[in-house]
């Protein structure tokens, strides 16, 4: 699809990305994601698990139309048309009143490169939202550099951590330690860490 925002990141890390999650999710389920981007990576999933429907997300109004026509083009009877959700607003998603009734509730959220490219806030947002639209045994899932006490950090990811703060003050690498805190403070555990590649990390949050 030539015609529309495409990120080679997401290119590059979609499948292994798909592959840790398929040893994660069970066989079937419904999954929101949360800054969507490109639909890249929503569109991927979909294809690949064809008995999980999947809802993308963005907070930028701008990434909508092009989330729209990817996943139009695709006609997945599993993947839904994107919505605007602003993780930082106390209720999801900002696009209406609410989710529709009963569909409020999901098996896992999935979040890429989303917690370093933007304010703090932001990941606080994430872990208070995903708490409460978790169903019981439900999983938050994110992708994304990490700094993490006691292990060295790679030269790349000290050089992004730089061009991001210098983009932005607010945004940055986080460290794993943090984020950790920030979602145990929401009610959620950190249960599983996959290295990926790149000096990325999958992390697994649950419910407590």
């Amino acid at each position: 699809m030539p015609d529309l925002p495409h990120s080679p990141a997401a290119e590059r890390n979609k499948q292994p990305i798909l592959d840790a999650l398929t040893g994660i999710l069970g066989e079937e389920g419904a999954m929101l994601e949360i800054a969507s981007g490109t639909g890249q990576h929503a569109v991927w999933f979909a294809t690949a698990l064809g008995r999980w429907t999947l809802q993308p997300t963005d907070g930028d109004e701008r990434a909508l139309p092009g989330i729209a026509t990817r996943v139009a083009r695709a006609a997945l009877p599993n993947l839904r048309p994107p919505i605007l959700l602003d993780v930082t607003a106390p209720q999801w998603p900002s696009q209406g009143s609410s989710f529709p009734q009963g569909q409020d509730k999901f098996d896992a959220i999935y979040c890429a490169n989303m917690i370093h490219i933007a304010p703090w806030g932001a990941c606080v947002g994430l872990m208070q939202g995903a708490a409460r639209h978790l169903r019981s045994g439900g999983v938050l899932v994110t992708y994304g550099p990490y700094f993490e006490d006691d292990v060295p950090t790679a030269p790349s990811n000290l050089a992004f951590d730089e061009d991001l703060r210098g983009r932005n003050p607010a945004w940055g690498i986080r460290r794993l330690e943090d984020v950790a805190a920030e979602a145990q403070r929401a009610g959620l555990v950190l249960r599983e860490r996959h290295g990926m590649p790149a000096n990325n990390l999958l992390l697994v949050f649950g419910l407590t």
